[in-house]
């Protein structure tokens, strides 16, 4: 519920931030600017629409998708379509695998009717039924939620600040004959650029919110949450041990992944410090252990979580160990 709330705060104190933009803008540059205003925001709005109508066919080319019938790999099919069941979708989002050594999964689509979910071959070899079907039901969720579609709206309040940015410093025939329009137009990129800033990192923030919501709704299918726990403690390895050209390769669609490729190096190594018998996974016992004696988190990764779309990893094993019975 904390979850949820802290969504619901996030999303109005977006467009609070957003309607108190606009009127600073307007106040800023008077009647005789309004166009320049009007076209910040059509444009941003409008490269927002595209984005969102052409994002899955750019996901999937730079993944390289290939969607699969049940007939091709049953048990990974029907998988899906079980948690998706559990989940109340009234349609099982299409199914697809990535030839990719990097092991990972992620979801994606317009809608729910337009989903998703998809698994790379690293993926598959490297967790068990159980982990796997763990973060399956991770995806799935996000799915539910409609993650998508809230995160591409509040991506909307960053985007118009900075076309309204990249608007004023080319905007030279602005208020060329009013020396107020014009100095008017200065301030205003100015603040665009500072609104850009900080409204890109409460994106960023509502995207590690969604993650959270994610762990907990695959819980709420039925998955047990040392499996999830297990499974990011083995993906965090597995990317760690991924060549870095195909991490350079995947870095345009990193944020649709169960965790960020590119901190696994280190969220391996804090890690390490959950599985006690080094044996490559979080038992239930451990996963017992981490809600009873915490974690700890360094300076250094509590900062650089700020400018990831994903928590840090740590953090999300001890959220999943208090979700455990």
């Amino acid at each position: 519920m904390w979850l949820q709330a802290r969504m619901y705060m996030l999303v109005g104190l977006m467009f609070v931030i957003l309607y108190g933009f606009l009127l600073f803008v307007g106040a800023a540059v008077g009647y005789s600017g309004q166009s320049f205003v009007n076209y910040s925001v059509i444009l941003a709005l409008g490269m927002m629409f595209v984005q969102y109508m052409i994002g899955p066919k750019m996901v999937e080319s730079s993944m390289k998708v290939r969607y699969i019938t049940e007939g091709e790999n049953p048990k990974l099919y029907r998988m899906v379509e079980e948690q998706a069941r559990l989940a109340g979708l009234k349609k099982t989002p299409k199914v697809g695998t990535c030839p990719t050594p990097l092991p990972n999964a992620f979801a994606f689509g317009k809608s729910k009717g337009d989903a998703r979910v998809c698994v790379t071959d690293g993926i598959v070899n490297l967790l068990s039924e159980n982990e796997l079907k763990a973060v399956i039901g991770h995806e799935i969720s996000h799915v539910k939620h409609r993650d998508m579609a809230i995160i591409t709206l509040l991506s909307a309040v960053p985007m118009i600040a900075y076309y309204m940015y990249m608007s004023s410093r080319f905007s030279g025939s602005v208020g060329r004959s009013n020396d107020r329009n014009s100095g008017g137009t200065a301030i205003i990129g100015i603040f665009a650029l500072v609104v850009y800033f900080i409204t890109n990192l409460l994106v960023m923030y509502g995207s590690r919110i969604r993650e959270y919501y994610a762990d907990k709704g695959s819980t709420e299918l039925g998955n047990e949450p040392h499996q999830l726990a297990s499974a990011l403690y083995k993906l965090t390895y597995g990317t760690a041990k991924t060549p870095r050209s195909e991490l350079q390769r995947v870095e345009g669609v990193k944020a649709f992944f169960v965790n960020d490729p590119t901190k696994a190096k280190g969220d391996f190594n804090e890690l390490t410090e959950v599985d006690r018998d080094m044996s490559g996974t979080i038992d239930r016992n451990e996963l017992e252990s981490v809600r009873h004696g915490g974690v700890r988190v360094g300076a250094s990764a509590s900062i650089m979580e700020l400018m990831s779309t994903h928590p840090n990893m740590l953090k999300r094993i001890k959220h999943l160990s208090e979700l455990s019975k």
